[in-house]
């Protein structure tokens, strides 16, 4: 192939944001961690990432949502998601990216995460790197814990910190209603209120290793929308609601209108409300658009980060 033809190359992927329908924290650890058991849901919220040659690394972002806060540098999970690429296939030049956001930035769905594994993917086929979906999952994992689901797609348990995954059987979609606010509190704040909680609620410490209870991996099993809405929960909810009481409104509104359970995603700030079915997560969505909320109607589980097109 010649010098001209690699340098049109252009490969897009796609990867999807999350919802934590289960989130289950252990204690703090000697290594400053606190080891999950976490039940992923990709959702039909995308990010797209278009990577090409180039003799240095950077990005360019534009988005569906606020994309004002996202890092242009070095820093942006993308382009570390990149340099990691060039980096193990021994690539010395640089990686041209652009990022499509479609996942609220900063609302704990993990969009900055399917960022970095949509890169990942697009740099290893741009470079015709040859690396292997394990390989690919190691270098998700030191990039991040939700990196390697954004990988992986679908529904997932993530045990350790989050990157080691289990596909969890499902049946049939799952119907959600996203209401997305400013202000999220960042996941080692959220933590750390957790383990001031336990501290003051003088709650005896764990000895075990944190699981997903059965009855949401039996609900997930049976495409029932009402017993999962009932199963979920999210051990950071209670700090979300302390540091920002007006979540608790949100959720209160929702459910008032019918929802068939909610929860804080992940450290928040976005709620996350369960319907029925499509019908009611549109008329949920439109009636919390209508009382001047952010809300979003959308389904999983959907696949991982995939290769849309590869040009030149």
């Amino acid at each position: 192939m010649s010098l001209s033809r690699v340098e049109e190359r252009r490969v897009h992927v796609r990867a999807p944001g999350k919802v934590n329908v289960f989130f289950d924290v252990g204690d703090l650890q000697d290594d400053g961690y606190h080891p999950v058991a976490s039940v992923y849901q990709a959702l039909a919220l995308f990010e797209d990432v278009w990577a090409s040659h180039d003799d240095e690394f950077s990005v360019t972002v534009t988005g569906d949502v606020d994309v004002s806060d996202v890092p242009l540098d070095g820093s942006n999970l993308a382009v570390r998601a990149a340099r990691a690429v060039a980096h193990a296939v021994g690539w010395d030049g640089g990686v041209r990216l652009h990022l499509h956001k479609g996942v609220p930035v900063a609302g704990g769905m993990g969009g900055g995460s399917a960022d970095a594994a949509a890169a990942l993917v697009a740099v290893n086929a741009l470079l015709d790197g040859g690396l292997s979906s394990g390989q690919l999952h190691e270098l998700a994992a030191g990039l991040g814990a939700d990196v390697p689901f954004a990988l992986l797609g679908g529904t997932a348990v993530g045990t350790g910190r989050g990157e080691q995954l289990a596909p969890a059987l499902v049946r049939g979609k799952f119907h959600w209603v996203l209401v997305t606010q400013d202000d999220g509190m960042s996941t080692p704040e959220a933590y750390a209120g957790l383990d001031e909680l336990r501290e003051r609620m003088d709650i005896a410490p764990r000895r075990g290793v944190p699981t997903v209870d059965a009855e949401v991996l039996q609900a997930l099993r049976a495409g029932d929308a009402a017993a999962l809405a009932t199963a979920m929960r999210n051990d950071l909810q209670a700090v979300a609601l302390a540091r920002r009481p007006s979540l608790g409104e949100v959720i209160e509104a929702g459910m008032a209108i019918g929802a068939r359970g909610a929860l804080v995603s992940g450290s928040g700030p976005t709620v996350g409300f369960l319907t029925d079915d499509a019908a009611a997560a549109a008329s949920l969505a439109d009636a919390l658009n209508r009382d001047g909320h952010t809300a979003i109607a959308t389904h999983g589980p959907v696949p991982g980060a995939r290769i849309v097109s590869t040009e030149g």
